[in-house]
């Protein structure tokens, strides 16, 4: 096939977009998460834990943190999840201590400060649990595009949400998402990828 002017362009417009996306992080290198490197959102929170002490992300500065938004009525979704981040840290011996797991309430109205402190700490001594109002938890959401949204069951509810895993690096900049039907191995996996580029 002969190389038209028109098919040239479109080469050299492919090229230019890979290129884009390599030099905001998208392309490489391959982790089993999705790669967020580079994205203009989840870029901090500020949110308040069982003291009243509102937190951001700078409070971990220097630390990988996993963040995780669920409830502590979640049947399944959230303990899962957690379990995994419990594994993930003490798989990862020495390094554990530079890693920062956290939890956000998505149920503010039933989950009450301590409750979530206790849940997350439940998991791991070092986990963090952090409450807001439902207006402040409502931002923190849409800031990390994560969905939420009461399902009724019975004379309770349940929260249909999204169940990713989120990990900033220790410049406090968002690199990788998990799903939930992740494993652990490909978690760690990813953590030494990542510890051992420097990121």
């Amino acid at each position: 096939m002969r190389n038209s002017p028109v098919r040239l362009l479109r080469l050299a417009l492919i090229a230019a977009a890979l290129a884009a996306l390599a030099a905001c992080g998208w392309l490489g290198p391959g982790y089993n998460g999705i790669n967020l490197t580079g994205v203009d959102w989840g870029r901090d929170f500020r949110l308040s834990d069982a003291d009243g002490r509102e937190h951001s992300l700078a409070d971990w500065r220097g630390k990988y943190v996993m963040l995780f938004f669920g409830y502590v009525y979640c049947p399944e979704v959230c303990p899962s999840a957690l379990i995994r981040a419990a594994e993930v840290r003490n798989a990862l011996g020495a390094d554990k201590d530079r890693i920062q797991v956290i939890t956000v309430t998505l149920d503010p109205e039933r989950d009450t400060p301590a409750q979530i402190r206790d849940y997350a700490a439940g998991f791991d001594p070092s986990f963090v649990g952090l409450w807001g109002t439902p207006e402040r938890i409502k931002e923190v959401a849409k800031e990390f595009r994560v969905y939420y949204q009461k399902v009724p069951t019975g004379s309770s509810y349940s929260i249909d949400h999204t169940a990713l895993t989120f990990l900033f690096d220790p410049e406090g900049r968002l690199r990788l998402a998990w799903g939930h039907r992740q494993t652990s191995e490909q978690y760690i996996a990813d953590f030494r990828k990542l510890m051992g580029a420097g990121g």
